[in-house]
């Protein structure tokens, strides 16, 4: 997904094959469990389906890190399916490219994928991300 600054992050699901292309060299792998081990660089944070992250305070920091790396590096953010909490991830990093939290959602809905962000608790936590956390 391309954010408005031209930052480049793919965001993708889990439980399908890799895409092709160049390989990420930074991902953050959003799930319940610990993630199978990939050969580039991953941070895992703990985020069951359907949920919020297990710790909001390292989520701002691995999105905000994940954010400043896709400046010169290929970012991942990616879940088991890629809509939920990739969606929610990809949210929050256009919060801190200089989106509104208030049209974060619809943004990455038009740019990634048309049902991102799947509920009303994940709308509330991109909104509630906030300016002050770029």
């Amino acid at each position: 997904m391309k954010l408005p600054s031209g930052r480049l992050v793919r965001g993708r699901g889990l439980r399908r094959p890799l895409p092709t292309g160049p390989e990420p060299a930074f991902a953050v792998h959003l799930l319940g469990k610990r993630p199978p081990q990939v050969p580039w660089e991953a941070r895992w944070l703990r985020w069951p389906d359907f949920r919020l992250p297990a710790d909001d305070r390292e989520t701002r920091s691995v999105l905000r890190e994940a954010w400043e790396r896709s400046a010169t590096e290929r970012v991942e953010l990616a879940c088991g399916g890629g809509r939920g909490r990739t969606g929610t991830a990809l949210a929050c990093l256009a919060v801190l490219d200089g989106v509104r939290t208030e049209d974060a959602v619809a943004y990455v809905r038009r740019h990634y994928d048309s049902r991102a962000v799947e509920t009303p608790w994940q709308k509330r936590y991109v909104r509630r991300f906030g300016p002050g956390d770029r």
